[in-house]
């Protein structure tokens, strides 16, 4: 093993140490990218004319002369989904479950960069293929999954961590489906709920990977 995060390895399979700096990086990329979104969706909901925030969806917001704002949102949180993929896959806490949370991250932020990339927003465009369902039904796949397949893992650094993981799981499971029939009266106020329950989860890992690069630096003396 290479006696510091920053020396090369003695040999291709030696084991490399983590760096708590990246860990650090990539958990402030994960909180500032929810941040980011909650505070484009609230300038778009002055900004754009006749909107209405109990009844109008994010979708609503991101469709038009103002998708921009919106859509700095979208893709800030789509760089916090792929930084804690990498945070994750930097320091693996273990398990086939972490290994899958990986591969979810990667491809939930690949999918909500989709939805920001597709502007398919029910505004009456009809001349592309139609796919903006298909990536929610997605999403919803995705965080059922990786919150609770990395709860193990989270737990190992903080246990906190790692019940608010599968809190977020048992919420999301039965919630998230309802959207799909929810009365356009209020659909808007009750997606932003379900983007709630993914910030929680976002945050309560980013947190473990500060946590981790602290003990790493304790433990080793490296920043």
């Amino acid at each position: 093993m290479a006696r510091s995060p920053h020396e090369t390895p003695d040999s291709p399979g030696a084991p490399l140490m983590e760096h708590p700096h990246i860990l650090r990086g990539m958990a402030v990329i994960a909180f500032a990218g929810p941040v980011i979104f909650a505070i484009s969706i609230l300038i778009a909901d002055f900004v754009v004319p006749d909107h209405d925030w109990i009844a109008d969806t994010i979708s609503d917001l991101g469709a038009g002369r103002y998708e921009f704002i919106v859509d700095i949102g979208i893709y800030a949180y789509s760089a916090t989904l792929i930084a804690c993929a990498v945070a994750a896959s930097h320091a693996h806490l273990g398990g086939r479950g972490w290994s899958l949370g990986i591969y979810g991250l990667i491809a939930a932020g690949l999918i909500v960069f989709l939805i920001g990339a597709r502007n398919e927003y029910g505004d009456g465009d009809d001349s592309t293929w139609h796919i903006h369902i298909y990536l929610v039904l997605g999403l919803y796949v995705i965080f059922a999954v990786i919150p609770w397949s990395m709860s193990a893992g989270m737990a190992a650094i903080r246990p906190l961590a790692g019940r608010i993981a599968k809190g977020v799981t048992i919420i999301w499971v039965p919630t998230a489906p309802v959207f799909l029939f929810m009365s356009t009266e209020i659909d808007g106020l009750y997606e932003r709920f379900l983007g709630l329950q993914t910030f929680i989860f976002v945050y309560a890992l980013a947190w473990t990977f500060l946590c981790r690069a602290h003990a790493v630096k304790e433990e080793y003396g490296h920043s």
